[in-house]
């Protein structure tokens, strides 16, 4: 039975129960589930949601997040919520891709060059598509955007300064087709590794590295287990807040309104939370022992070999190459030809 079915199924069964109102239902506290840790911008945007709910619903629904995946793997959190088995998910969105492609176009190396880019992309036309695509491939709608910064490597072998440095390393990358083709085009043969397992593989020496957004490396310790970090600024971390389906359309019309409200703010707050914080805990990893490093020649060897080799293998599963030209020409940036 594919999540479509399931989640038909589920929606069916929802629409023939009584709808919630305020003041006349019992109190609701939902379920959100957090891949990173605390400390993170998916722990900040799920406490500013969780505020703005109990704020617009009178107290009357609140919400707990479950860090450090306690509530199962990026990836499952979206399975379980087109069922209507989870409430809530804050996750990667390179965890969304596999079950709705046309969000890839966000996780497409060098698209997104600045959290202004993110923001424009996200809560324009372009990410009201995505809401609704994700709807009808995943059964699960987005809410929210947290904005965590670019995707830094870190490493506990060597500085990383050009292509041909990362000889040699290992690295652990998402099970996402778009970021394991883009370390190949640099040479490199990564090791896909569930998040769960990520510390463990990176203490124990399975992998020599890994990339994230500096908030997500504070937010899990890695300056424990890595030394050396790179300012590769090929994606930008975007990370949606989900709602079931099945749950969204068993809310009645003021509950929607008032989660939708919920999650504009958290997204308002999140970027916000970025431009306060990413400074600073670039500062207190520095502080911990960890050295950064940015690429030779700002990029440009890392850029062209991405944009060129990765861009056009992603084009049939994002829609097309107009749905990444949309996006381009939304940012005031040259179509590909």
């Amino acid at each position: 039975m594919t999540i479509i079915t399931r989640f038909n199924k589920i929606a069916a069964l929802a629409a023939t129960t009584a709808l919630l109102s305020f003041g006349a239902a019992q109190a609701k506290e939902f379920k959100i589930a957090v891949g990173d840790g605390g400390g993170g911008t998916q722990e900040a945007l799920g406490k500013a949601f969780i505020s703005a709910l109990e704020e617009k619903t009178n107290g009357e629904h609140t919400a707990s997040l479950f860090l450090n995946g306690q509530l199962g793997s990026e990836q499952d959190t979206v399975n379980d919520a087109a069922i209507g088995t989870l409430d809530f998910s804050i996750l990667a969105i390179n965890n969304i891709t596999p079950f709705s492609p046309s969000v890839g176009t966000l996780t497409l190396p060098y698209v997104i060059l600045s959290l202004e880019d993110a923001e424009k992309v996200t809560q324009g036309p372009i990410g009201q598509e995505l809401v609704e695509n994700t709807v009808r491939d995943a059964g699960v709608r987005i809410i929210g955007w947290a904005y965590s910064g670019f995707r830094v490597l870190t490493n506990s072998a060597k500085p990383v300064e050009t292509v041909e440095d990362l000889d040699g390393l290992v690295i652990r990358v998402p099970k996402n087709e778009i970021m394991i083709a883009t370390y190949k085009s640099w040479g490199v043969n990564p090791t896909p590794m569930a998040w769960s397992e990520t510390f463990a593989g990176l203490q124990q020496k399975v992998v020599d590295g890994q990339d994230n957004p500096y908030i997500t490396v504070y937010a899990m310790k890695f300056d424990e287990v890595q030394k050396y970090v790179t300012n590769l600024r090929y994606l930008f971390s975007i990370e949606p807040l989900i709602v079931s389906e099945a749950v969204f359309q068993d809310m009645s019309e003021e509950e929607q309104q008032a989660v939708l409200a919920a999650g504009q703010e958290a997204t308002e707050f999140s970027a916000q939370f970025l431009r306060d914080k990413e400074a600073e805990i670039k500062e207190e990893l520095v502080s911990r022992g960890m050295e950064i490093t940015d690429p030779a020649n700002d990029e440009a060897e890392f850029i062209s070999l991405a944009t060129e080799a990765v861009w056009p293998q992603f084009y049939d599963s994002i829609g097309g190459v107009e749905k990444l030209n949309e996006v381009l020409t939304e940012l005031g940036r040259d179509p590909v030809e």
